[in-house]
């Protein structure tokens, strides 16, 4: 297969092939190396990832080891395994991904499924208009759009290049009919528009927390989706203090953070006039979603 393979008497076969990178990315400190594994060989042999089990014995040729080898090696070079297959999974779906845009991470689904379960239980939210900001490969907007069926959403980026990327996955996805992608920098895109819902995912990494980001995330995702100024807070900081200009009564606030951005964050918010003003936890814990009510009036 690759430097330091071992020597196996029979065919490498999806099942070998499988077992052996994923040791491999193990000792290499490779993020969830099953999973990686999975999803470069999956995406060399063109079939879904149940395949590589319904069908383990079958060999691969010449030509999809040495495909798969090169991707391996890519890989354990801090390349992003996501931007190596070109899709990325989130919230059930595989979202196309590359160097355009941040690879959508877990930790924001906690942002969707709030907004998802908040319109499905709150009178007046059936239908709601949603604005995210900062949308990127669109992932949060696209998800919106697919499990709140009467849901439209204003999508705005900075960058004409994510926008792109945005379409494309709203047009997979089925959703481009209720998805209205704008360019332009933060609210600016809305102008005057209120909507039920405003959200985003915006850059909040600081300048300090930037030193010890991972070079899979440094070197090859976007800087500008990611780094949020001295404290991080640049573009919090104005969603914060705007967002309520956006948002009719009731509306509500939800904006995605750093863990260690917590108490400020939330003070900005109280701060700005904002009800109720809560923290969400994360799949791994971590304080990551600011909700506030819009003010009254």
């Amino acid at each position: 297969m690759s430097v330091g393979q071992p020597k196996h008497d029979g065919p490498w076969t999806t099942r070998r092939l499988l077992a052996w990178t994923t040791e491999y990315f193990e000792r290499r400190g490779i993020d969830s190396p099953r999973l990686s594994a999975e999803m470069l060989l999956a995406h060399v042999l063109s079939v879904g990832r149940l395949k590589l089990y319904t069908d383990p014995d079958r060999p691969a040729t010449e030509l999809e080891r040495a495909a798969f080898r090169d991707l391996v090696e890519r890989a354990v070079n801090h390349e992003p395994v996501d931007y190596l297959v070109g899709r990325c999974p989130f919230f059930s779906m595989m979202l196309r991904v590359d160097k355009r845009v941040l690879i959508p991470r877990p930790s924001t689904e906690t942002l969707v499924e709030h907004v998802i379960q908040y319109a499905r239980r709150t009178p007046g939210f059936a239908s709601p208009l949603v604005a995210d900001v900062c949308t990127g490969s669109g992932a949060i907007a696209v998800a919106l759009a697919k499990n709140i069926p009467d849901a439209r959403v204003i999508a705005t980026d900075i960058s004409t290049d994510a926008l792109e990327v945005a379409k494309i996955n709203a047009q997979e996805q089925g959703v481009s009919e209720r998805i209205d992608l704008r360019g332009g920098d933060l609210l600016g895109p809305l102008g005057q528009q209120r909507v039920n819902l405003l959200v985003s995912n915006p850059p909040y990494i600081s300048d300090r927390e930037w030193e010890a980001v991972e070079p899979n995330v440094k070197d090859y995702e976007p800087t500008g989706a990611l780094r949020g100024g001295a404290d991080g807070l640049d573009l919090l900081r104005v969603l914060i203090r705007d967002g309520h200009k956006h948002l009719v009564s009731p509306g509500q606030l939800v904006l995605e953070f750093a863990a260690s951005q917590r108490d400020a964050v939330a003070a900005l918010a109280e701060e700005a006039g904002y009800l109720n003003v809560r923290v969400l936890a994360d799949h791994e814990r971590l304080p990551r979603v600011l909700v506030a009510d819009a003010p009254e009036g």
